[in-house]
């Protein structure tokens, strides 16, 4: 038993040192050895490996993969806060960013009222004549529509952030259950396999905000290179458009886990099970209630406990 421990120990330990070489920690860092070359020339750093004896190295090798994952880790902490500055969620300390974020919140509410009008002017030509490249119009813009949120006073100021928000707020729209309230009960009932692939989604749009924040760190090396900084705005950018993608698919699961699995919520609470659309609405209402803070009522009636 030990021994399986140990072995099965040594391979977890492999595999988080490959994930960190190839983590962008490790492009960070070699960024910034090849930044110094750039400014010093390669032939201080030939001379001084050339002087140094074969333990030495191995001891700055090892420093060297010890510093990658550290940082890697250190940054790995400030994933939410990073995300959800992506978001749009701005500190009030940063004032300038404020009245940013308010302008672009109104840019947003015009982009999104411009396309639902011309998605509606769309949809009343759909039963009568109407062209193919309308019908792509139409159906590339309901996509779009769908990255938004439902109501315009929720609107974010990224796409980013629509994105994230819109998916908090469908459940609420079809069935009356507050996504943030009642994720994390939902979450313990969902089936290993479901998890599995929320957490590899999840693990994905974090990754994608861990990138963008190294992009910006890569800044650092301009005292020795001025192409750091173009690396570090492109890097910046894909990181960014990686978000969004990764956030689309994040949602799509987090949005068909409340359509498949939100009855098993009502089974675990000995909630009533709603009959029909307009009832689930006012169960599902009364349920993210009950959930935030509880209910004095006699109504609604929990069902029977069922008999083991």
């Amino acid at each position: 038993m030990p021994t399986k421990f140990l072995e099965s120990l040594g391979g977890k330990l492999a595999e988080n040192w490959a994930a960190n070489i190839l983590t962008p920690a490790f492009v960070f860092w070699i960024g910034g050895l090849l930044a110094w070359v750039w400014r010093f020339g390669r032939k201080p750093l030939e001379d001084w490996l050339k002087q140094q004896s074969e333990s030495l190295l191995i001891a700055v090798m090892v420093s060297g993969l010890l510093i990658i994952a550290v940082s890697a880790f250190v940054v790995q902490r400030f994933d939410l806060f990073i995300l959800r500055f992506l978001e749009g969620y701005w500190p009030s300390w940063l004032s300038p960013l404020l009245f940013l974020r308010r302008w672009m919140i109104q840019q947003k509410k015009h982009e999104f009222k411009r396309k639902e009008n011309r998605w509606q002017t769309l949809a009343n030509q759909k039963d009568k004549q109407i062209t193919d490249e309308e019908l792509e119009e139409y159906v590339t813009l309901d996509g779009q529509l769908m990255q938004f949120p439902s109501q315009p006073n929720r609107l974010m100021p990224t796409k980013l952030g629509n994105i994230l928000r819109a998916s908090e707020s469908r459940p609420f729209d079809k069935y009356g259950l507050d996504a943030v309230i009642c994720w994390s009960r939902l979450w313990l009932l969902l089936p290993d396999g479901v998890k599995k692939e929320l957490q590899e989604a999840r693990s994905n749009l974090n990754t994608a905000a861990r990138f963008w924040l190294w992009s910006l760190l890569f800044l650092v090396w301009t005292v020795w290179a001025w192409w750091a900084i173009p690396a570090a705005f492109l890097g910046a950018i894909f990181a960014y458009y990686w978000a969004v993608d990764a956030a689309s698919v994040y949602c799509n699961l987090l949005e068909s886990a409340f359509d498949l699995y939100r009855l098993e919520l009502y089974k675990s609470l000995r909630w009533r099970i709603p009959i029909n659309p307009k009832q689930e609405k006012e169960l599902g209402q009364q349920l993210t209630i009950y959930l935030l803070r509880g209910l004095d009522g006699d109504r609604p009636i929990f069902t029977p406990l069922k008999e083991k």
